[in-house]
């Protein structure tokens, strides 16, 4: 079933109960196609669970989840083909080098994208014949989304991406998250980083104890705590730390 709608996610009443905690309570929102949604909160706030229950990785207790019109659970086989998962864990062959790992997913989900170009898009070209255990942290994330993008997918999940990256190693990852986004892939992201979701993401879900408490677009969001007469603890600056970081030591990627 072909979605007619503008939303290429739809999420409806969901909630999940782990015994007496309530993980996700109630929650209903869309994703529009082409969009980069990112949902924020803090730990515990039941973010993953429900990303998990979009991906078709957990059922809900109640509601329901569609992606592209089909239903996440009833057309689990259908989902795995047109979405993609990038993780912050894996585990991947250590007797492999990178080249070797993307080609054996590719061929895995019969895809017909090239493996030299995957590489080339998330600049690990230099290191094809590499082992996983060799490579920086950056290199393992864009290694990671490399795979989440095999399959081509219409809907590209990115958990947490750039954690524990350096600024030029972040950098280069929202620069790819922003290339993916052009090339017409919907995004789904969660992220701890405040200055991420406002730099990639359209629109943010915060989500609080199982509910989403806001959701809009970052500047929105901005706006509206202004309005309600917010004023900083301390001096915003024009620069950040990480501008600094990034003007001395320049933008390229290095081991990373």
């Amino acid at each position: 079933m072909k979605n007619n709608t503008n939303n290429i996610v739809e999420v409806k009443n969901l909630s999940k109960n782990y015994g007496k905690i309530n993980a996700v309570d109630g929650i209903s929102f869309e994703v529009k196609s082409g969009e980069v949604f990112g949902m924020l909160g803090p730990n515990g706030a039941g973010k993953t669970t429900t990303v998990e229950i979009i991906e078709g990785i957990r059922q809900p207790d109640k509601g329901e989840t569609f992606i592209n019109g089909l239903n996440t659970i009833i057309d689990n086989k259908q989902i795995k083909k047109i979405i993609g998962v990038q993780l912050q864990q894996n585990a991947f062959f250590d007797y492999l080098n990178i080249y070797e790992i993307i080609d054996f997913y590719s061929k895995l989900y019969g895809n017909k994208t090239k493996t030299i170009d995957l590489l080339k898009k998330v600049e690990l070209i230099e290191k094809k014949n590499s082992k996983y255990k060799e490579l920086s942290g950056g290199q393992k994330q864009r290694l990671s989304i490399a795979i989440a993008l095999v399959n081509d997918p219409l809907v590209l999940f990115l958990d947490e991406p750039t954690t524990g990256l350096d600024p030029q190693a972040r950098r280069h990852v929202w620069n790819l998250i922003k290339q993916i986004r052009l090339e017409g892939s919907t995004i789904i992201m969660t992220t701890h980083y405040m200055e991420e979701a406002e730099e990639l993401c359209d629109r943010v879900a915060i989500i609080d104890t199982g509910k989403i408490v806001a959701l809009d677009t970052p500047g929105n969001l901005i706006d509206k705590l202004i309005d309600k007469g917010f004023k900083p603890k301390r001096t915003i600056k024009k620069a950040s730390l990480d501008d600094v970081f990034l003007d001395l030591t320049g933008q390229n990627l290095r081991g990373d």
